[in-house]
């Protein structure tokens, strides 16, 4: 989620870990069973002030070209990190599996803000509506009808990438 509100893995890899550090640090005496939704919690907050910290860059610094404009190569790598080439397989299977993977992605950041979140709680991370209804700070009606709206919207984009109807 950090990788995909950020653009780059240096930046999610420090909203991760400021996220972690938080939680160890405020909340380490809640049940184990909290955690994972306060640690959400906390990124999603983390995420928002890194957006916040990005808006007030941008304007101030408005003639900087940013640094991780080359979403390209960042996308590749993050692909290659999650495992888009092993070993056992061969180049077709390597290729074609960096070829859905990149999709994946591209299909994903079509989405708005919220039913990326959404659709990344629920279906990657196997949270319940309530968690993540609880951690995106809005109702159960909304988690659902942003992860409706998310999982139509990439059935279309995948139908329409690849001329089927179903």
């Amino acid at each position: 989620m950090a990788k995909f509100a950020t653009n780059s893995h240096a930046d999610a890899l420090d909203l991760l870990q400021d996220s972690m550090i938080k939680l160890v640090t405020k909340y380490q005496h809640r049940p184990s069973g909290e955690w994972k939704p306060l640690f959400y919690k906390i990124l999603q907050n983390r995420i928002k002030d890194w957006y916040r910290h990005q808006t007030v860059k941008n304007v101030v610094f408005f003639w900087k070209k940013n640094s991780d404009d080359n979403n390209d190569d960042n996308q590749h790598e993050w692909a290659l990190e999650q495992g888009a080439e092993t070993l056992d397989s061969t180049p077709e299977l390597s290729l074609n599996k960096q070829q859905q993977q990149q999709s994946a992605i591209n299909y994903l950041q079509q989405l708005s803000t919220k039913q990326q979140q959404c659709f990344l709680l629920r279906s990657w991370e196997g949270l319940s509506v309530a968690e993540t209804a609880e951690i995106m700070a809005c109702s159960q009606g909304s988690v659902k009808t942003h992860y409706f709206r998310a999982v139509t919207k990439l059935k279309e984009l995948m139908e329409a990438e690849h001329d089927i109807t179903y």
